[in-house]
């Protein structure tokens, strides 16, 4: 068992810590729940000043952003070597009709929204928030039976991967439609 009890907050860093709030409260109706602003990091006592601000997920989850005045301009939030759709941050939210409003009020103000994207366990959409990650609404659809079914071929999958660096066909079904129920 884990001695890990849940994600305490995931951090980023911002080029606008009130944009990035005001942005996440607009579109994703986060809350703002604290701001810690420092001129000394507290772990390695760098003379850095810093604004810390965090939002509320939902369900206990806190999404947390630095603006780092005195460092260089953010080039991108992923390394230059990892292409950019890699790295993002999915929330779910409680349905499709959720996420489509989600999307339209972002795409209103002209905002790029992708998808929606059929995964067949889940429906998606990814935009960028303003310092440039890539956040993606997600609203289920798999069923009891399709997440046995995966279950039941995780670990054969993961093993030819690690062979063959070639994506086994196991679960197929996830992208052909062939999945019955």
């Amino acid at each position: 068992m884990s001695i890990v009890k849940g994600v305490h907050h995931v951090a980023y860093r911002c080029k606008n810590a009130k944009e990035t709030v005001e942005w996440y409260k607009k579109y994703l109706d986060m809350d703002f729940i604290l701001a810690i602003a420092e001129d000394e990091v507290p772990s390695t006592k760098d003379p850095d000043p810093y604004m810390h601000i965090f939002l509320d997920l939902g369900g206990g989850n806190i999404l947390a952003f630095f603006e780092l005045p005195t460092k260089a301009e953010m080039i991108a939030p992923s390394d230059a070597n990892t292409p950019s759709w890699t790295q993002h941050l999915a929330l779910k939210v409680d349905s499709v009709e959720v996420m489509m409003q989600a999307k339209a009020r972002m795409e209103a103000d002209g905002i790029e929204v992708i998808g929606p994207t059929d995964h067949t366990l889940f429906q998606s959409i990814y935009f960028r928030d303003p310092s440039g990650h890539r956040l993606e609404l997600a609203a289920s659809t798999m069923t009891p039976a399709m997440g046995k079914a995966l279950d039941e071929v995780k670990w054969d999958m993961l093993e030819e991967w690690d062979r063959t660096k070639k994506a086994p066909q196991h679960a197929r079904w996830m992208h052909d439609g062939s999945y019955a129920a």
